[in-house]
């Protein structure tokens, strides 16, 4: 069925590398590696896992002199493998004295991000920033200037609170929070023009780790600029916490409209992939109908009526049959990411939501004749039955793909 368009708010395209972010282009995945950058195998390794998971721009921390020089030689080994991803430096505090002193790590990168909180104190605050903002242009990158709530410009904060104070009707805090945050980018972003940055060469962030203040302040951002806006929920959280939280945020920023790249900014679980958080990030939008990654699998929760785990095992196997099929698939078949299959459970919803999908396979439940009808464009092709439905169904699959979508 086809889903509501969502018309996005208009902002300024930026390019990064061969990425543009902003004006038509779609919503951007974004990813960040946690490895020591100093390590430049290690690194490149991850930011291969996380390109090849579909992360369209891969940060990367780049904190001291070891990892400065590490940069230019993970460059060069993504570029060995042709991966063209995108490295974006990630700078705090030292920012302007690595990108200076190793101007080969300044340009392997394709956009550097400041964090206006930590750039420096007092005098030196706008000092540090200028010489950025204009290596920024020397080396012709864009900048992200990510503003967080828990980093901010504590001078900031204090005239602000000073002004509040003696304001005939004070604002309350969160709404302080939000202005200060706001400002910050915006004060920023100025800066930046002022020193010589495009318009067109800037994105703005301003991350907080509650979901409603998240979406509060994002839409008053929105509402104020045409900079492209990058959208994540700092500090998520593990597991499906930090799934739903982000996803609860994020969800309601993108359906206004509001949003160019995002960012599912999850703590690993001990052991687990990097990569969740890019795959979170892509059902995200399709999911909403944002963007299509990969074939989607729509599959019934199970009831009573479905006391055989049959119809869960077939369901995992052609999810897992399509995600290993799309790396061959996306080339030979273009648009084969917009397919969607139905694996349901039983003849309640079965037949009908197998009509609703490109193809679809109802399978018996409990108590049930022991035949699974398959469905091809909301009509009944085939009825399969015996031992292989499984391996028979997958066989419809691939020859329903090669001719839908092959040349």
């Amino acid at each position: 069925m086809n889903q509501p368009e969502i018309h996005r708010r208009r902002s300024v395209p930026v390019r990064i590398g061969p990425v543009t972010v902003g004006g038509n282009a779609p919503v951007v995945v974004q990813s960040m590696t946690n490895t020591d950058t100093a390590d430049a195998e290690a690194t490149a390794q991850q930011v291969a896992a996380l390109a090849r998971a579909g992360s369209e721009l891969v940060r990367i921390t780049v904190n001291s002199e070891d990892a400065a020089r590490a940069v230019p030689r993970i460059r060069e080994r993504l570029e060995t493998e042709g991966l063209a991803v995108p490295l974006i430096g990630d700078f705090h505090f030292n920012g302007h004295r690595l990108l200076d002193k190793y101007p080969d790590c300044a340009a392997a990168l394709a956009k550097y991000r400041i964090n206006p909180g930590n750039v420096g104190r007092g005098r030196k605050k706008d000092e540090q920033f200028a010489t950025i903002i204009e290596l920024a242009c020397r080396h012709d990158k864009p900048v992200r200037i990510g503003v967080n709530w828990g980093s901010l410009d504590p001078a900031l904060v204090a005239r602000m609170m000073d002004e509040n104070a003696r304001a005939a009707t004070p604002r309350d805090p969160a709404a302080l929070m939000h202005e200060a945050l706001i400002s910050s980018a915006l004060d920023s972003a100025r800066q930046a023009e002022a020193l010589g940055l495009g318009h067109d060469r800037i994105i703005l962030s301003v991350k907080m780790s509650g979901v409603q203040d998240l979406i509060a302040v994002y839409r008053k951002l929105a509402a104020r600029c045409d900079y492209p806006l990058h959208l994540g929920l700092t500090e998520a959280g593990m597991g499906s916490k930090g799934i739903v939280a982000s996803s609860a945020a994020l969800a309601v920023l993108l359906q206004e409209g509001i949003g160019d790249t995002l960012r599912i900014s999850l703590t690993p679980e001990p052991g687990g992939s990097r990569t969740l958080e890019v795959q979170v990030a892509q059902e995200l939008l399709q999911s909403m109908g944002l963007r299509a990654f990969t074939p989607a699998v729509i599959a019934c929760p199970g009831c009573g009526r479905t006391t055989s785990t049959y119809f869960q095992r077939l369901a995992q196997d052609i999810q897992g049959y399509l995600q290993e099929q799309m790396p061959h698939w996306r080339g030979r078949y273009p648009g084969v990411e917009n397919l969607r299959v139905a694996v349901m459970g039983c003849v309640v919803n079965g037949p009908g939501e197998s009509r609703h999908a490109d193809i679809g396979i109802s399978l018996p439940g409990t108590g049930e004749r022991p035949v699974a009808p398959v469905y091809i464009d909301g009509e009944k092709d085939v009825t399969l039955k015996g031992e292989h439905i499984a391996e028979e169904f997958q066989a419809i699959v691939e020859a329903y793909v090669a001719r839908r979508y092959g040349s």
